[in-house]
């Protein structure tokens, strides 16, 4: 299986290196022409209103959008979870989300980049807790109907899930827990 890794900003490093751990085949995508080439995609954290830039900028804004209208299998970290959302509070005018996953996202909503936290989550369908870093992380508002909700801190769902669409709020590649990318590659049968 050929996992995509959204190149254009963001640290995609650690989730090739989990994907590979997991016998899958990471691809870096920085064209049109390779992400027609992939199985499913990881859309990395980073800032969110730079890669919608670099989305519009690379050409790969609408073949992206059509991909996920497609199906595209899609795996979403912190920033990747405000790009693959159906809506984005406190973002910019131009930002663009691509509604793969019917849930309304805040932007920074944990803080800045100071508020930055651990914290070891319950995880529907996980026996043990999963130890998840935030930086300057969003959280999901509103979850529409088909959405479900994996994880929450404070009441915010942090970890959501929509048909074959995996969304985390969190970094999880920068822990040694491979848990939930091998979750994603369930999603991608």
């Amino acid at each position: 299986m050929k996992i995509g890794l959204l190149a254009l900003q963001g640290a995609i490093g650690p989730h090739a290196e989990a994907f590979r751990a997991l016998g899958a085949t990471p691809v870096e995508v920085r064209t049109p022409e390779q992400l027609a080439d992939v199985d499913a995609l990881v859309i990395p954290g980073g800032e969110s209103t730079t890669m919608s830039k670099l989305l519009a900028t690379s050409g790969l804004a609408d073949p992206l959008r059509e991909r996920l209208a497609a199906g595209l299998p899609a795996f979403g970290t912190c920033a990747g979870m405000i790009v693959l959302a159906r809506t984005v509070l406190d973002g910019r005018p131009d930002q663009r989300s691509y509604d793969a996953i019917d849930v309304t996202v805040r932007r920074n909503a944990f803080g800045r980049q100071i508020d930055s936290f651990e914290a070891d989550l319950v995880v529907a369908g996980l026996a043990d807790p999963f130890h998840a870093v935030f930086i300057r992380a969003p959280f999901v508002e509103e979850v529409g109907d088909g959405v479900e909700v994996l994880a929450t801190v404070g009441g915010h769902p942090v970890l959501c899930r929509q048909g074959s669409v995996l969304v985390t709020a969190f970094h999880p590649e920068l822990t040694a827990d491979l848990r939930l990318h091998e979750l994603f590659l369930t999603l991608t049968d």
